[in-house]
């Protein structure tokens, strides 16, 4: 079965992240939940959809979040 690049299931995700990093001056901080919604993506579909290509499966863009709370570092003990 030959696969059709017009008809790759991520290539939405994909437009959405290079039309929110241009909107956003490039800051990879501010399109974590677009990253986030293409990971998910690819996670069913990378056997099959060649935008995956280089994403990691495993990086969830939702931990990198700025506006999650942060957890205090422990400096007396």
């Amino acid at each position: 079965m030959s696969f059709d690049t017009r008809k790759d299931p991520c290539k939405k995700n994909a437009c959405r992240i290079q039309a929110c990093l241009k909107e956003n001056n490039y800051q990879e901080s501010k399109c974590l939940d677009v990253l986030e919604q293409m990971r998910l993506c690819c996670v069913k579909w990378h056997r099959e959809s060649l935008c995956c290509s280089g994403i990691d499966l495993q990086r969830s863009y939702l931990n990198e979040r700025e506006d999650r709370p942060k957890i205090k570092e422990i400096t007396e003990i």
